[in-house]
């Protein structure tokens, strides 16, 4: 119990520390930034991560942000750029370089190819009096933190830093491009975020398993295809084929009576149903319906109904 107490007192600490640091970010939201973002939109080549240490960890995950939301990004680490991968960057490309201290002396020979071939360099550093930040094309500054290293020596709450300023950059980018779900989608197959992306067009139930009822259907019968789909719900149909109510499990307990089951559909039913489009993404539905707190929904085009899904199915594609 008593290191259980140290344990948790020390990742408070770290948190406390870094959250101080990331508040102060704000400051780096700046003209600098600004052009930063639009000097990597205007690139035609890719953009070029690097660092060392640490900071290579941060750069390897913000080129895969920057890729995975629509701008080509690939990493370089900076040893290595010295023994050849120099060669992979090209005069399209842009660099951005990271480094707490902007004095990283294995930075020094991308400094000089980016000069030499006049390649845009853009900084991500806490010091302002950096070669490394003198030298850019762009520097974006961030106030030198305090690590949450009660040394004040690993690096910490600078790389937690670096890394928003990194997801900033990326999502900033993808809103001037308005990159949508779609290429998101294409660009994530695999995986939960890929089937979060999938459209309910491609799970929904359809045609002979929709659940349905016309306006003037006794409830007798409404209640035996209700049982027999098994969605929980029925939606109910006007003349059009549009479905304007829907009756669910909770209105047969709220509304059950010795003359319910004479009654007609329209008289139980729920009018302006929840309906979902096609091209709706399952993650997106997920959230539609637990706002709604409902089961199941229908996949309408102009009201009329194409499908539906139920809640479990969503989720059993997300497990």
């Amino acid at each position: 119990m008593k290191n259980n107490k140290k344990i948790i007192n020390s990742a408070k600490r770290t948190l406390t520390r870094e959250l101080s640091s990331i508040k102060n970010l704000k400051s780096t939201f700046n003209n600098n930034f600004c052009k930063a973002v639009i000097l990597i939109y205007n690139t035609k080549g890719k953009v070029v991560i690097t660092g060392v240490g640490k900071s290579a960890h941060i750069g390897n995950k913000i080129s895969a942000t920057l890729t995975s939301t629509g701008t080509p990004s690939y990493f370089v680490h900076a040893t290595e750029a010295s023994h050849g991968d120099l060669g992979s960057i090209k005069k399209e490309d842009c660099v951005i370089a990271i480094s707490n201290s902007g004095e990283t002396s294995e930075l020094n020979n991308i400094i000089q190819f980016t000069k030499r071939f006049n390649i845009k360099l853009i900084s991500i550093t806490s010091n302002s009096k950096s070669s490394l930040h003198k030298k850019s094309t762009v520097g974006i500054l961030y106030k030198k933190p305090i690590e949450a290293c009660p040394l004040n020596l690993a690096p910490t709450s600078s790389t937690s830093m670096s890394m928003i300023i990194g997801d900033c950059i990326a999502i900033a980018l993808l809103e001037l491009r308005g990159f949508k779900s779609s290429e998101f989608k294409r660009l994530h197959p695999g995986g939960n975020l890929g089937k979060d992306l999938k459209n309910l067009s491609e799970i929904m139930h359809t045609y002979k398993e929709l659940p349905l009822a016309k306006l003037g259907e006794k409830m007798s019968k409404a209640l035996l295809t209700m049982t027999k789909k098994s969605f929980g719900c029925i939606g109910v149909i006007n003349n059009k084929n549009q479905i304007v109510g829907v009756i669910t499990d909770g209105d047969l307990r709220r509304k059950l009576n010795s003359k319910f089951f004479e009654k007609k559909a329209s008289e139980i039913m729920t009018k302006n149903p929840t309906l979902a489009n096609k091209n709706m993404l399952v993650g997106e539905a997920i959230n539609l319906m637990n706002t709604k707190k409902i089961t199941s929904l229908f996949i309408c085009e102009n009201k009329r109904p194409l499908g539906i899904v139920h809640i479990h199915d969503l989720l059993r594609l997300t497990s």
